[in-house]
Order: C-alpha cells, then sequence, then structure tokens
C-alpha cells in the first residue's frame, strides 16, 4: 500500500470519526456512553464491504461488535485480532484540544483514544475493508472482535462474550491485540519494536481496618483510621523483590547487547535505567507492585469510625499471585482485613513459532531498521479474556513513532495523539502480517 491507496486515507478518517464518538467508560452503567455508538459505526463499515457483523449487548448500551472473515484454507486454526472500543475519562479543560474532536494539527490525530486504542481499530477497520474491495482472503480464518468495557476490566466485553458466546472463537488458536508493535528508537538508524508476550496479572484489593469507635476528643488507641494508615503506608513504601520472568530476561539480554549496555543480571535496574523512556514501563515489570489509590472511613469530623478502607492497585508477575499475597499479609499485618475485588491472571508466552516470524518480517518489511524485541506489559488488556479460551496472545498493533515521542506518558494521558503517518504504517504492517501469517 502506498500513499496514493484509498486505505491510506481511509484509516485516518475512520480513526477521527471514532475518535468523535464518546465512549467514555467510567466503571459505572448509569455515566458510561457511547459504547453502542461505536459499535453500530464499526458494524456499518464492515457491512458495507459484505462481512456480516453481529453486535452483542451485555447490558443496555454496552455494545460489540464480531465479524469473521473466512480465509482461504478454513481448516487451518484461526487467528483473532481485538480491540476495545471504550476510553477512559476525559476532562477537556486539561486538554489543549477538544478531547473528542479528532483534531488533526503537527502531523498527529489528537483525541482520547487515539494510541488506546481507536488507533488499532482504525487500521484493521481500513484494512479489511481493503482486502475486500480487492477480493483478498486471509491465508487463513481472521475473527474480528471490537469489544466495550476493556477501561473497566472486561466484564461487559470480552469477558461477556468468552463467557456467554465461546462459539464466537472456534477454532481460534492465537491472537493479536494492544499495545505491542510500537517502535523505540535506540541511535542511528535502528528501532526496537516491543511485541507483547506477556501481561503482569491484576490484584485490586481493598483493606479493612476495625477499631473502637468513639469520640472525637477522647483518647483512642483502637483507632481504626490510625492502624488502616500505618499498613497503607508500610505497602506503599514497600519494594517487592527483583523477579525476572522468561519475557523481560530476553528484553533486557537483547537491549543490552543492542545497546552496548553491561547488564548484571543480580542488579538489572541498573540497565534498565540506561535504556531511555521506556525505562518506566520495563521497571515496573522487574517487580510485584502494590500501590494504594483510595481512602476511605468515617461520616462525621467529630466521630472516630470503627472501620477504615482503602484500595491498592496490585499487579504481580507470572506465577508470583500467592506468593504476592503471602508477602502482603505479612506488610499489612494480622489484624488488617485482605477483600479481593477484581482479580485477573498474568499471562505470559514464548517469542518465537510462525506468528512472531510473520510480525517480525512485516515489520522488516516497512522498516529495515526494525529490531522485534518481546517485552511484558506491567498493565493488562481483553487479551486475558480470551486467554482462557485456550488462545495465545500477543500485543501487536504496530505503529513507527517519532523519536522524541513520549509514548508511555500518552495512555490515559493528556493530549493523547497518534502520529498520522503512524497510522499508515500499521496498516501496511498489518497487510504484510495477515498475508504470512
Amino acid at each position: 500500500m502506498d500513499a496514493t491507496d484509498p486505505a491510506a486515507d481511509e484509516v485516518i478518517e475512520i480513526c477521527r470519526d471514532l475518535l468523535r464518538i464518546d465512549t467514555t467508560n467510567t466503571g459505572d452503567l448509569d455515566t458510561s456512553t457511547g459504547e453502542r455508538v461505536a459499535a453500530e459505526y464499526v458494524a456499518q463499515k464492515l457491512a458495507e464491504v459484505g462481512f456480516q457483523p453481529e453486535i452483542y449487548e451485555s447490558e443496555p448500551g454496552r455494545a460489540s461488535v464480531v465479524a469473521r472473515f473466512e480465509g482461504e484454507d478454513p481448516a487451518r486454526d484461526a487467528l483473532l485480532i481485538h480491540g476495545h472500543l471504550d476510553v477512559v475519562p476525559a476532562d477537556a479543560s486539561e486538554w489543549s484540544v477538544d478531547p473528542f474532536g479528532g483534531e488533526i494539527k503537527d502531523g498527529y490525530l489528537w483525541g482520547r483514544g487515539a494510541i488506546d486504542m481507536k488507533d488499532f481499530d482504525a487500521m484493521v477497520l481500513a484494512l479489511v475493508r481493503r482486502m475486500r474491495r480487492e477480493g483478498r482472503k486471509p491465508p487463513r480464518d481472521v475473527v474480528l472482535a471490537f469489544v466495550a468495557d476493556e477501561e473497566a476490566g472486561s466484564t461487559y466485553g470480552a469477558q461477556y462474550l468468552v463467557d456467554r458466546h465461546p462459539g464466537l472463537f472456534e477454532g481460534v488458536t492465537e491472537a493479536i491485540g494492544e499495545v505491542g508493535g510500537f517502535s523505540v528508537s535506540v541511535g542511528g538508524d535502528q528501532r526496537l519494536y516491543l511485541i507483547e508476550t506477556a501481561q503482569k496479572g491484576i490484584d485490586w484489593l481493598r483493606l479493612h481496618a476495625k477499631g473502637r469507635p468513639g469520640h472525637g476528643s477522647m483518647i483512642n488507641d483502637d483507632n481504626a483510621v490510625t492502624a488502616l494508615a500505618e499498613a497503607v503506608a508500610r505497602v506503599g513504601t514497600h519494594r517487592f523483590p527483583v523477579v525476572l520472568t522468561p519475557t523481560v530476561r530476553a528484553f533486557l539480554e537483547q537491549v543490552s547487547q543492542i545497546l552496548g549496555i553491561e547488564l548484571d543480571l543480580d542488579d538489572p535496574e541498573a540497565a534498565v535505567g540506561k535504556i531511555g523512556p521506556i525505562a518506566m514501563i520495563i521497571g515496573a515489570t522487574l517487580r510485584n507492585t502494590a500501590n494504594p489509590t483510595r481512602l476511605a472511613a468515617g461520616y462525621k469530623d467529630n466521630v472516630i469510625p470503627g472501620r477504615a478502607s482503602a484500595t491498592i492497585d496490585c499487579r504481580t508477575l507470572p506465577g508470583q499471585s500467592e506468593l504476592f499475597e503471602e508477602e502482603l499479609r505479612r506488610i499489612v499485618g494480622p489484624d488488617i482485613e485482605l477483600e479481593y475485588i477484581h482479580r485477573q491472571a498474568a499471562l505470559e508466552t514464548t517469542f518465537d513459532g510462525a506468528l512472531v516470524e510473520a510480525m517480525s518480517a512485516a515489520l522488516r518489511a516497512e522498516d529495515p531498521g526494525a529490531i522485534a524485541v518481546p517485552y511484558m506489559l506491567s498493565g493488562g488488556t481483553d487479551a486475558k479474556q480470551f486467554a482462557k479460551l485456550g488462545i495465545r496472545c500477543f500485543g501487536f498493533s504496530p505503529l513507527r513513532l517519532p523519536d522524541d515521542l513520549n509514548f508511555g506518558a500518552l495512555f490515559h494521558g493528556i493530549d493523547e495523539r497518534v502520529p498520522v503517518e503512524g497510522l499508515q504504517f500499521g496498516v501496511r504492517v498489518l497487510d504484510r502480517f495477515l498475508q504470512q501469517s
């Protein structure tokens, strides 16, 4: 696909349209908006070129779209390409542009969801529409899923589809989705492209402390707020030990060799500190983490409450969940109650096989300086749900990025934007990838 191809312009048009649909997911059924509108838009774009998309609504307004693109050899195992349509909230007063305006300036398309992840949705739509117009099929069946609710835990989107409609994914053994395939400049004419092969687990917990309620003017040596505050402080300042998973070890070994950095596996943080802006992303995958995020206690200024609670956002490495819980219980102490409010297992697969080779080859064909490397995502995606069906999941939504762009800071950040040329690059890479997958 060259710059004169209609799909090069269409990916920009589709992404702009999607950005202008406010699909804010607050985590509350009453205040989330727009997912049904976005799903209908996607379904229309698919239907226009002969697909038979179906809309699945888990709750009023919480809609996902699924279609199957029949391949040349339907006997082969199928591939899933998934993206979410919802976005996190955006406060317009903090942005330099309308977060739902889809404005193009300075070579970027701006808006909430520009890189998380309406860019990938648009790439996939532009590509499959082009393939249908040209009468081309992928080598094998491809299931296309555009889902709701990823930003609040996947309950009304991917989880609903997996639990209630698993037949939609019959024959699927591999999948690609968000937060992978983006470039990181390493000097000269070389760029790393980080392929996501692992994700940390999600363990959202509440800590509860109980004490003796009473009047705020009295001495109270059994104060629930005090006990909770002390436990939260211990959690917030604790550093869990470094544990190198196969994915993180492979990343550090390859990147250290490429950059000429000395790697001491007994002190990997020293090497991470020398790899530039992605150090923030990689650093969080060296260990389990636990960050206090919310506090709740009391109902009146002069009343000592009998109960106080805190929310802790915990992210665990593959295979570490049980050890993490044991350590956390030791940190907070025996008098603090732990309550799980959301839990998703960590994922990890190997960086090998035909699909990985297809990703690497597609990137090199469009960027001769491309070097594909595996990495672990410190957060989570809908892949956690699809993995329950035995699907091997990767993050691969290819983007070639400007050297000076702090990509990681744009996720859920202010002035989220995607380079226009990056969108067009992504369509070309995905086209080559599908031909070889």
